[in-house]
Formats: C-alpha cells, sequence, structure tokens
C-alpha cells in the first residue's frame, strides 16, 4: 500500500467490505447472539454507522468456549512443527489481504491508512514470528541429587481467552493469539466493542490457513457482559487483557476467585528524559511522533517529557515546531493525524485540558477541536503542549490516552530519576544522552519494563513488553511471551546403574 501523503489513490467500495451485520464466529460459523441483540459501531471519522454487531452474552461465551476445548483437543494433536505451518501460512495470508486489512482497520478505529498498513504487517509478523517457535518451546534437564532424571515440560493451558483493546486492535489480536496458538493452546477473543472487524478477520484467515475452526472464536460485546463472562467461565484456563487499570483490577479479581493464571497489560504514563548533552532536535522530534502517534491513543505513550532546564526551551520550540505542523483528517485520506476512537474519548481529552489549564499549566498548542468544517463530524482534537507542569499535575500523573504533551523541567540526573519513577506506572521510559554511560545508569534506575535510549518503541515483536507497578503483570512479545501462554510441568525417575 502506498502512503496517502504520497498520493496513493487506492480506494475500495466501503459497503462490499463491511458487513451490514456481524454476528460471533464460534467454530468458523457466524453465529446469532442467544439473546438477539445487537449494537452499533460507529466510523470515528464521520460519526457516521459503520456496522451492526452481536451483542454477546454468558450464552455466547459458553458456546465459544466449549467450542474452544475441542479446537484445543484437535489443535494440540498436531505435531509442533505442523502448527507452525499453519501459522506461517496465515501470516502469508494477511500479507496478501493487507489493502483490505488496513482498510477495514482504518474504517473501524480512525488510524490513518499506513498506520494501519503497519499494524496489519506487525500482526502478520507475530504469526510468522510464532510460527518458527512453535516446535523450539524446549523444556529443561535438571541436575539432582542421587541417581534420578528430573527434566521439565512446558505444556499449553488449554482454553485462553483475549480480552484486547480498541486502540489496537488488529496487532494487539496478533500479539496475544500468534503465541497462544503456537504453544499449541485455543483461543476465544472477546475484542472492544469500538473496533470488532479485524480480529473476525483474521480468525476466518487463520482458519483458511488450516486452523481448526474451533481453535479460534471470536465473541463482540461489551466488557460488563461478554468479557466478564469470558473471565468466569470455569473452561477458561487462562486469561490475558490489555486496557486500562480499573478493568485490569477486575480482570485479576475474577481470576483470583478461579485460581487462573492473567497476563495484564494496562496504563502507563511514560517518562521521556532529555539530558542537556542529548540530540535535542532529534528527541523533540521523536517526542513529538511519539505523542501523536494513533493519536496518542498507546498505552506505551511517552508524553511526560522530562527535560534539563538549559535544553528545555529548545527542545519544547521544536516539539511545538513539529506537533503544530502535522496533518489530521479523516483515516481514509491518510493524514498523519486521525480522529479518536469515539466521542466519548474525545469529552475525555478535552476535559484533562480544562484540569491542566485550571491547575496552572500553560497550554501553549492545541487544547481544542480543530476549526476545519470537514472534521466537524469526526473526534478530532489538535494536538496539544504544555508547559510549566509539575509532575503532582492530574495532567502528568493520569492517563490521558490523547495527543497531549506535558513538559517538565529538572536540573540534576537524581532529580530527574526521581520525576520519572514517582508514578502509579512502569510500562515504559526513555533516556535521550551522548554519555552511554549516563544513558545505561538511568536506564537501570528507571522502573519501567520497557526502556529506550535515544530512540522509542523501535523493536515491535520481538522485545518483550510489560509493566511495572500499576501496568500490569506478565510479558508479551519475544520468546518470553511463549512462557506466559504455557506451564510448567516437571517430570523425575530413578535413573538404572
Amino acid at each position: 500500500m502506498k502512503n496517502g501523503r504520497q498520493g496513493s489513490t487506492l480506494r475500495f467500495n466501503e459497503n462490499d467490505l463491511v458487513r451490514e451485520r456481524y454476528d460471533h464466529l464460534i467454530g468458523g460459523q457466524w453465529t446469532a447472539p442467544a439473546n438477539g441483540r445487537y449494537f452499533d459501531g460507529i466510523n470515528p471519522s464521520t460519526g457516521v454507522k459503520l456496522g451492526t454487531f452481536a451483542r454477546g452474552c454468558d450464552e455466547d461465551v459458553d458456546r465459544a468456549v466449549r467450542s474452544a476445548e475441542i479446537g484445543f483437543k484437535k489443535w494440540f494433536e498436531r505435531d509442533a512443527h505442523r502448527r507452525g505451518q499453519i501459522l506461517y501460512r496465515a501470516a502469508q495470508l494477511m500479507r496478501d489481504h493487507k489493502d483490505r486489512l488496513s482498510y477495514l482497520e482504518s474504517l473501524d478505529t480512525g488510524k490513518p491508512l499506513s498506520v494501519s498498513a503497519r499494524d496489519v504487517e506487525i500482526c502478520a509478523r507475530y504469526f510468522e514470528y510464532y510460527a518458527g517457535a512453535a516446535d523450539k518451546l524446549f523444556g529443561e534437564v535438571i541436575p539432582a541429587p542421587g541417581k534420578h532424571l528430573v527434566y521439565t515440560l512446558r505444556e499449553p493451558y488449554g482454553v485462553v481467552g483475549h480480552i484486547i483493546p480498541w486502540n489496537g486492535p488488529i496487532s494487539q489480536a496478533g500479539r496475544g493469539v500468534a503465541p497462544s496458538l503456537a504453544a499449541g493452546n485455543a483461543v476465544v477473543v472477546k475484542p472492544a466493542e469500538q473496533t470488532c472487524i479485524t480480529a473476525l478477520e483474521i480468525a476466518l484467515l487463520c482458519i483458511e490457513a488450516g486452523l481448526p475452526p474451533d481453535a479460534f472464536n471470536v465473541v463482540t460485546g461489551t466488557g460488563e457482559e461478554a468479557g466478564r463472562a469470558l473471565v468466569n467461565h470455569h473452561g477458561v484456563r487462562k486469561l490475558s487483557f490489555t486496557g486500562s487499570v480499573e478493568v485490569g483490577k477486575l480482570v485479576m479479581k475474577g481470576a483470583a476467585d478461579r485460581i487462573v493464571p492473567v497476563s495484564l497489560e494496562l496504563g502507563g504514563k511514560s517518562p521521556f528524559v532529555v539530558f542537556e548533552d542529548a540530540d535535542v532536535e532529534g528527541a523533540a522530534q521523536q517526542a513529538g511522533r511519539t505523542v501523536v502517534a494513533n493519536t496518542g491513543q498507546i498505552c506505551s505513550a511517552g508524553t511526560r517529557h522530562i527535560v534539563q532546564r538549559s535544553v528545555a526551551k529548545r527542545f519544547t520550540d521544536r516539539l511545538v515546531e513539529y506537533m503544530g505542523k502535522v496533518t489530521l483528517g479523516p483515516a481514509l485520506d491518510d493524514p498523519q493525524v486521525g480522529p479518536l476512537v469515539n466521542e466519548e474519548q474525545l469529552r475525555r481529552v478535552l476535559n484533562y485540558v480544562e484540569i491542566g489549564k485550571r491547575e496552572g499549566a500553560r497550554c501553549i498548542l492545541g487544547g481544542t477541536r480543530p476549526q476545519d468544517p470537514k472534521l466537524k463530524n469526526g473526534y478530532f482534537v489538535l494536538p496539544t503542549v504544555f508547559v510549566d507542569v509539575q509532575n503532582h499535575m492530574t495532567i502528568a500523573r493520569e492517563e490521558i490516552f490523547g495527543p497531549v504533551a506535558s513538559v517538565i523541567v529538572f536540573d540534576t540526573e537524581d532529580e530527574a530519576v526521581s520525576i520519572a519513577n514517582d508514578t502509579d506506572y512502569g510500562l515504559a521510559g526513555a533516556v535521550w544522552s551522548k554519555d552511554a554511560s549516563r544513558a545505561h545508569r538511568v536506564a537501570g534506575k528507571i522502573q519501567a519494563g520497557q526502556i529506550y535510549i535515544n530512540c522509542y518503541q523501535a523493536v515491535q515483536v520481538e522485545a518483550p513488553f510489560g509493566g511495572y507497578k500499576q501496568s500490569g503483570v506478565g510479558r508479551e512479545k519475544g520468546i518470553e511471551a511463549l512462557h506466559h501462554y504455557t506451564q510448567l510441568k516437571t517430570v523425575m525417575l530413578p535413573t538404572v546403574g
């Protein structure tokens, strides 16, 4: 797919791509909701209805889990290398359908087309990566006293429930589903009600690739209904959730009631630390890209810019210059920044802007909806920069999930580390400095699961990702993810002689 900003003319007929009504996908079949209820999906670029989706209930989730239990037996019986071949074929099919999937993702989420295309490729890469790992799930031989052989095996849980968020539906589905399947599990996926389409589409492609239809089931609906039913179902033996801290706590409590392991990737308020010896222009440009990427709707977005006083003005000037020039527009026009996902999120972001002003921070860019009449029906907000921010302020402590940057000034290295760690979150962080010793020293002190030095989010699939503190438990991505989708069995036996 060509970048729209370079003159792409790629277009589909929306009516040919989007179904008027989407049911659940259970056992490879479109399955109407047991209660007969549906809800509308909205195109965030236009505010217009996109499609109608099944509103799942306990009975729907039960059907999906029972299907997955059958699928697990079929899937795990296959040789590991055969499972890998099917996952690899699924990755290829996703690439074959990249244009169509990108278009659907943009319609559903408001992401610019080029961003959606990147996310489709990332999803395919997850399936490709874990396809190669499917037959490489090693146990260990453990030295033991006496004449005994002791070894370990990694085995799947069975049915894994995935509750995926609206900010990256296709990439996040791939991130969780691919390692689950590679490990031999079957899955039930509950996509966010705001963005259901591409989870259903990749399930169909996996089945086309040779996955047993019962091994990949999708139930759409709300978190309060379908999500809760999935968390509480006795047949689900492992849970994975990405979303807010508040809902993550509920998922964890539900898992605790059944003694079920859970992976949680929750919120973030990631520090972006810039020292005076850094490439300030490069840091500011990367900071700007980080803030506006996915319209700021990224858990690991580095939106707390902690900048040494001597370069704070230069950094801020460059940040404002970059963010002030980005283009806004409907997803299918492929701008740099699309809309927020829905009206609720738009109100939330604008409310945080007002809170920042009331608490004494100074808004020097954006903070409002755009005046362009072409954008009046979409959920757009201008990229926003606050200065004179103190770390105790609400906009410095709570996850806004919009394109809002806060510049916080520091004087000493110890102060920078203290500010960086003075948060309930710990998902990611960045250190910008030309002094390698300082960069590694500060990276070691920041309490977060993934740290970037003179870059940001540079590696997607291979690097383990997850949080400290209230940013979650467990790890996604890389080989480490396979350890969280398998359980360890230890076998011991006496030896002869």
